[in-house]
């Protein structure tokens, strides 16, 4: 699908491993998208590895958030499960010729507020549309949002380096043996530095 631009000198298509970092992108990524923000690249399109549970972690670097769906095959369904639906500022119907789209924008209508388009990418029919309503998001972006989105970057990045802090294991096993309790470990691991 990239084919057609991958060879375009304006264009840069980069492939990143999660690299045993949960919420579906590499912890690389916040500072990757602000690099490339600082070099003039005026879109940067972010997609996760899938539809699910650690995905949700993409709504704290892209704005908007975009959730593509296709019809039928419970993916509605699905993605409220997952609580992706959550966090979507836009949801796309792609593949709307399919039998199931309407229905599956009426499953979708009952489970988020977010605008729902349909649109069939292969043809390029919905496009300019999908172009408008992420460009109306833009314009009413805030500094509210802003600071949400930078303090669950902040959260996750720290999460991130909790989990591999080198006295986790040994906190866990006080714990575990009742040498310990969960608060009084929490409250040492804060306390032991990150080694970086």
């Amino acid at each position: 699908r990239m084919a057609a631009h991958i060879n375009d000198p304006d264009v840069l298509i980069r492939s990143v491993a999660t690299r045993g970092h949960l919420g579906g992108l590499a912890a690389a990524v916040p500072a990757a998208t602000r690099l490339l923000a600082a070099l003039s690249y005026d879109l940067i399109v972010l997609e996760t590895v899938g539809v699910g549970q650690s995905e949700i972690e993409i709504a704290a670097i892209a704005d908007p958030t975009v959730v593509v769906l296709n019809p039928g095959a419970g993916d509605a369904v699905q993605a409220a499960k997952a609580g992706l639906l959550e966090v979507a500022d836009i949801v796309v119907v792609n593949k709307a010729d399919r039998e199931g789209a309407d229905q599956t924008v009426r499953d979708l209508r009952a489970e988020t507020k977010a605008p729902i388009l349909k649109l069939i990418a292969a043809q390029g029919e919905g496009i300019p549309e999908l172009v408008e309503a992420i460009e109306a998001h833009a314009r009413a972006d805030s500094p509210e949002r802003r600071k949400a989105r930078a303090r669950a970057q902040i959260l996750s990045l720290a999460q991130t380096r909790l989990r591999g802090h080198g006295d986790l294991d040994r906190l866990a096993e006080s714990v575990a043996d009742g040498r310990s309790d969960p608060y009084t470990a929490a409250e040492q691991l804060f306390a032991i530095p990150v080694e970086p």
